[in-house]
């Protein structure tokens, strides 16, 4: 054998090795991609409704993500293989820096937008049913997507938000919502009647089989809250299951009215302040 085949023999096998070296790797890569990908399936699989609607997103997800980082895994490949094939990649990759750069200054918004909702999705922040308040506006959550969110409000207007500039969110479908109702009394009412008659109203609506299922705790008396010019405000706190504050509401609205002029007492003013709650706070 004569030493110049002997020379390309031995250089055609060093850029062979490296060749496979590198083929396994993108295998490699692609496959623990392909696992982690199916591990976020797996993780979200449930058999509630809720559920299930949480898993079809998580699986849109998944499927961007091994969309995305497949991509990455090729090209970084080629562009390691291309030099062993005796090309400069140098100006390829030059050329494709500039197009990033290019597409990163014009997309930034639609980066963030997938950026947030990919964690609205991962963290489970909220979901398709769940009502939320976001931007100042509060509606039914329709659908989801790594880009942004679609909900109808209580006027049954389609609201699109679009996921990077959502900011604080408020989920009022999570756990238990509690609202405080403010019954104010004339000055010259006798307080301590006014409050007996409101432990009374409470405690008949806490024993009521009707209306046990939407309560999680009191409706209970909490005394005094402010002396004004009206007369004297007496709160009532009250826990319901999520989305049921206002029906609660209104019906303890509705029976305290009934008490009060039952005994002859005049109802200055029912304020309602509501606060949604969580066991583990707001998201």
């Amino acid at each position: 054998m004569t030493e110049p085949v002997a020379q390309w023999l031995e250089t055609a096998g060093i850029h062979g090795f490296r060749l496979l070296v590198i083929v396994v790797i993108v295998i490699l890569a692609v496959r623990l991609l392909r696992a982690a990908t199916a591990r976020l399936v797996e993780r979200a699989k449930n058999q509630s409704r809720v559920a299930q609607v949480r898993e079809q997103q998580t699986r849109t997800m998944a499927g961007v993500l091994y969309s995305v980082g497949f991509g990455i895994v090729i090209i970084v490949g080629l562009l390691a293989a291309l030099p062993e094939f005796g090309f400069n990649v140098t100006p390829v990759a030059a050329a494709a820096g500039l197009a990033s750069l290019a597409i990163g200054f014009g997309g930034q918004y639609l980066v963030k937008d997938l950026i947030n909702g990919f964690f609205i999705i991962f963290e489970d922040q909220y979901g398709v049913g769940d009502v939320i308040r976001a931007n100042n506006e509060t509606g039914r959550v329709e659908h989801v997507t790594l880009r942004r969110t679609v909900m109808r409000n209580d006027r049954g207007a389609v609201i699109s938000i679009p996921n990077g500039i959502i900011g604080s969110i408020a989920n009022l479908s999570r756990d238990w919502s509690q609202t405080y109702v403010d019954v104010t009394v004339p000055s010259g009412e006798t307080v301590g009647r006014a409050l007996a008659l409101l432990e009374k109203v409470c405690g008949d609506f806490r024993s009521d089989a009707d209306w046990s299922a939407a309560l999680i705790d009191g409706p209970r008396v909490l005394g005094i809250e402010s002396l004004n010019l009206d007369g004297t405000a007496l709160r009532i706190q009250l826990r319901s299951a999520a989305l049921r504050a206002d029906d609660v509401a209104r019906e303890l609205r509705r029976r305290v009215k009934s008490a009060f002029e039952q005994a002859h007492i005049l109802v200055t003013n029912t304020q309602p302040v509501e606060l949604i709650g969580r066991a583990a706070g707001v998201g």
